[in-house]
């Protein structure tokens, strides 16, 4: 995945983002600790970094990973869990040990997003299926405590993570959903030129206000304009601005937003401008 994201497109409260440089700084003297200092000597496992970052969908996790890869100069890779998981037994030990002895040799930081759906807690043995599972979960223990790179679990369900897990986890990172102050600097940020109303009051996460321009493509400006030519053969440069962003368009592609999902518009929510959603099926 390639980190394109600084530190000025990370709109999160300021524990997150103090916990994220905590971990920048981690990475970044790890040889004076280790070495220098002497704490490597008392350390056979555990050399490495790893962090949960929780918390709901559009809330950042992904590209506050891309922001630390690109802080450290390191590669980010993100593991597809389609690929990695098998209904057959051993299968999945594998393709996990491919992933760390690959990532080992370039340093990279692993991102296992959704990592719930692999790192879930473990369960009463009940059938051959239960204890294969619970294999699994330990064998991701130890790969996880001999890797001496990066590892970033991401989840949207911070309880469904195996206990054992978190007691090994050296950062914890809550990624909420952003208050309203947070959300007006979401809105300015997705907007070139700063939104055309009050967009900070609706309560949609961050990829809903990213989308929120292409929910209407015939309210773009065309790539093409054709200039129009004033009685004298003069261009006429009114004719060739692009049509301008209005609150109108705000709010019908939030409306569409809202219905995405599954909240009605209301009055209460849009105000003064719910009357713009009469004339739209």
């Amino acid at each position: 995945m390639p980190p394109l994201y600084t530190w000025q497109d990370l709109v999160l409260p300021l524990r997150t983002q103090q916990q994220l440089r905590e971990i920048c700084l981690a990475v970044k003297h790890r040889t004076l600790v280790h070495e220098r200092w002497g704490f490597g000597r008392r350390l056979a496992l555990g050399r490495g970094l790893n962090a949960l970052f929780a918390g709901p969908s559009g809330t950042g996790k992904t590209m506050a990973a891309q922001v630390l890869a690109r802080e450290l100069g390191l590669d980010l890779f993100q593991i597809d869990l389609a690929h990695v998981v098998s209904k057959y037994i051993g299968e999945t030990e594998k393709h996990l040990d491919a992933i760390f002895r690959a990532a080992q040799s370039s340093n990279a930081i692993l991102f296992f997003d959704e990592a719930d759906a692999l790192f879930g807690k473990r369960t009463e043995v009940k059938d051959a299926h239960d204890r294969y599972a619970n294999l699994e979960v330990a064998y991701l223990l130890q790969k996880m405590e001999s890797y001496e790179g990066i590892v970033i679990l991401a989840t949207n369900l911070g309880k469904n993570i195996d206990d054992a897990f978190r007691r090994r986890l050296q950062h914890s990172l809550e990624f909420p959903f952003p208050e309203p102050d947070l959300r007006e600097r979401i809105w300015r940020g997705a907007f070139p030129r700063g939104p055309p109303g009050p967009g900070p009051r609706f309560p949609l996460p961050r990829p809903a206000v990213r989308t929120l321009g292409r929910q209407h493509p015939q309210h773009h400006p065309r790539r093409r304009r054709l200039r129009r030519r004033g009685p004298h053969g003069h261009l006429n440069p009114a004719a060739d601005a692009p049509p301008a962003i209005s609150m109108q368009h705000v709010i019908a592609a939030t409306a569409r937003e809202l219905q995405k999902m599954g909240k009605l518009p209301t009055r209460s929510e849009f105000g003064p401008h719910f009357d713009c959603l009469r004339d739209r099926p």
